[in-house]
């Protein structure tokens, strides 16, 4: 539902784009946004992957990890492993991320932490577990096409304890396919409403019965580097502990995953 409250306070606030050049049926998006928070990969799944980052100026690098995730009553739960880093991120309505590192006990960290970049990627824990798709405060702009295909057009407003961590972050604008009710891209709207991150899925694969993003762009806009996640191999369908998606658990190392349940790509 579109909140009629300011989410960020008295600060800039991007105007809607309207794809028709007037009134949207809000009540029309807000169902679409609602069919798809509840539209996740089903079940608990593994992800390996590989980070390319590539810098406007420097030589290119190559990162390897992997996710387990799986959905819970508050929303998504990942957990992420990039050597000798392991976070736990819970996204959804309440979002919270904890990590452990150097040996130390797992903390949460805060909503201001989760926006620095990741192991010398243009990653961030925002950029994964994507707490704007849940923010309350939101304008829905219209069906238009983007690459070619069909989707809808949200731009949503960082509620008060974000805008307060990162003032610069003025909102979010996604488009969400509308037959695969995917994330197809996001933008992150900075001053005055410029776009200083822009997150491109550029390919699916479908496993099984279910199409999961393959290829994700993360642009840094204003440093003109980006990072590539490609996902490499995936198993869908499995029985984990329950530790596996605690914070007590990410001292622990992560499940063994079954050789006969792993597609590669």
């Amino acid at each position: 539902m579109v909140s009629s409250a300011r989410g960020q306070g008295p600060g800039y606030r991007p105007a809607p784009n309207y794809i028709t050049g007037g009134s949207v049926d809000q009540a029309e998006g807000a169902k679409v946004l609602s069919e798809f928070r509840r539209a996740d990969l089903a079940g608990t799944y593994w992800l390996g992957f590989e980070l390319r980052v590539m810098p406007r100026h420097g030589a290119e690098i190559k990162i390897n990890g992997q996710l387990f995730g799986t959905r819970t009553e508050a929303g998504p739960r990942t957990r992420l492993m990039i050597d000798p880093q392991r976070w736990l991120i819970q996204s959804g309505r309440a979002p919270a991320t904890w990590v452990a590192e150097n040996g130390m006990p797992p903390r949460e960290m805060t909503a201001g932490q989760t926006l620095e970049p990741l192991a010398q990627t243009d990653l961030t824990i925002f950029d994964l577990q994507m707490p704007f798709l849940y923010w309350s405060d939101f304008i829905y702009e219209g069906l238009s096409r983007i690459r070619g295909r069909p989707a809808h057009s949200f731009v949503l407003y960082p509620p008060t304890d974000l805008a307060t961590a990162r003032p610069g972050l003025t909102g979010v604008r996604i488009w969400v396919d509308a037959q695969f009710q995917k994330l197809v891209q996001a933008e992150q709207l900075g001053s005055k409403g410029v776009v200083e991150k822009t997150i491109s899925i550029l390919d699916l694969k479908k496993v099984g019965e279910q199409w999961i993003p393959k290829v994700i762009d993360f642009r840094n806009n204003l440093t003109r580097g980006k990072t590539r996640f490609t996902i490499t191999a995936a198993a869908l369908d499995l029985k984990l502990p329950a530790e596996t998606f605690s914070s007590a658990g990410l001292d622990s190392p992560p499940p063994l995953i079954p050789t006969e349940k792993i597609e590669r790509f």
